[in-house]
């Protein structure tokens, strides 16, 4: 029996692997054909974009995300930034509004909510500013973001280039990669998430999923599909869903980069991915009745893929670590262990090639010392999702069982 169990686990991460290995040679593939096209040019009658950014107590850092912003080499008379000031009690909405009299001859409005209208996380505060937008296109960054000048005028190049796009994704950097272990982790799952799971998906199924923050998106789309799902957590996935299914595709432009803050602490990194994970599996169990129909063949792939990471690979992954425990500790047997190990040697050396590769595409990523976290990530990192990813699916349970508000937790920022 527990030789059963075992072997099915083996095979499930040996194939969620493989596919990841796929798609990370695709999306290498996907890098070296972007490389060689050029640059996308905004066409001649330029579009009017409006720029929303949601910010709850972001005062830290929501000046000098600002400032990126009126630095966009785009226009200045085409397009326009709103914040929305969403019900928070710190200095942000003194420091937006000396910004706003800085700049007196530029399109910077604020919005500031309470209670009753705010405070009900990102979907609700973008929905607010949506009402106020005047752009034909409109653009969505996070409060913690320091996009490059040129990142709005190739995501809009890009869009305007093909009718057929909805949205156009850009690509996110790391900060405060230096700050401690932790951000050096995420800076490479970010780089590799970029290039496996964008890129790769991208060129093999013509598939992208819009990250929440770097992007652009037509606002009659946006509208057709009645604005963004205020019950999602991760509403970028579930918007993402909605747009496959209407017909249009999404697009990712590497050429658009943003900075942007991550989690410094394991707390705080924490709450942020349990919130991601509960947010995931609300858009998965929303989608899966879709799952062989013909309308949800857009996104079948995706779905299917969530599936497997969220459930199968979680329940795979428990029940290896819980036998090579028990086998350790000599409380169970079982003949497939020496296998198991074998194999899992082998799943160490593909992870670690497959993600090094994928850093390979950043100018001073390509060192031995990132080398050395990669293998510290499969061996650390990856348990820490695995327990991220339990508790947020216990949690997603316990809130539908009690009939509960899912929390918005908001990510700390740092100086």
């Amino acid at each position: 029996m527990l030789d059963g169990f075992l072997f099915v686990a083996i095979v499930a991460i040996w194939g969620i692997l493989v596919i990841n290995v796929i798609l990370t040679i695709a999306g290498y593939a996907n890098y070296l054909q972007k490389n060689r096209q050029p640059a996308p040019e905004l066409p001649a009658e330029v579009p009017f974009v409006s720029i929303m950014v949601p910010a709850h107590n972001e005062g830290i850092v929501i000046v000098k995300t600002l400032q990126a912003l009126l630095n966009f080499d785009y226009p200045h008379d085409r397009y326009e930034i709103i914040i929305i000031n969403d019900n928070s009690d710190d200095n942000s909405a003194e420091l937006l509004a000396q910004t706003q009299r800085l700049y007196p001859k530029r399109h910077l409005k604020v919005i500031n909510t309470d209670q009753i209208t705010g405070g009900k996380g990102k979907s609700n505060a973008l929905n607010i500013g949506l009402k106020q937008a005047r752009g034909s296109l409109i653009s969505i960054y996070d409060a913690d973001n320091t996009p490059q000048v040129s990142a709005l005028r190739y995501l809009v190049a890009e869009l305007m280039g093909d009718p057929q796009l909805a949205a156009v994704i850009g690509k996110f950097r790391t900060r405060n990669k230096n700050a401690s272990l932790l951000t050096r982790f995420i800076n490479i799952e970010t780089l590799s998430f970029q290039w496996m799971a964008q890129a790769g998906r991208e060129k093999l199924f013509k598939l992208c999923t819009i990250p929440g923050t770097n992007y652009v998106i037509r606002r009659d789309i946006l509208e057709k599909i009645g604005g963004w799902d205020v019950k999602a957590l991760a509403e970028d996935t579930e918007i993402s869903f909605r747009i496959y299914r209407m017909g249009y595709r999404i697009r990712f432009q590497p050429l658009a980069v943003t900075w942007e803050q991550e989690p410094q602490t394991l707390d705080v990194w924490f709450h942020q991915r349990t919130r991601w994970v509960k947010g995931n599996i609300y858009v998965i169990l929303k989608n899966a009745k879709l799952l062989f129909t013909k309308t949800g063949r857009p996104i079948r792939f995706d779905l299917l893929y969530f599936l497997s990471i969220y459930f199968l690979l979680m329940t795979s992954l428990i029940l290896s670590d819980t036998m090579f425990v028990l086998s350790v500790a000599g409380v169970a047997h079982s003949d497939l262990v020496g296998f198991s190990n074998g194999l899992w040697l082998m799943a160490v050396l593909t992870f670690v090639i497959s993600t090094f590769v994928t850093i390979t595409t950043e100018k001073g990523e390509m060192t031995f010392a990132n080398l050395m976290i990669i293998i510290f990530m499969y061996l650390v990192y990856s348990q820490m999702w695995l327990a991220v990813a339990t508790y947020g699916m216990v949690g997603y349970v316990r809130e539908q069982v009690f009939h509960q508000q899912a929390k918005w937790y908001k990510t700390k920022r740092y100086q």
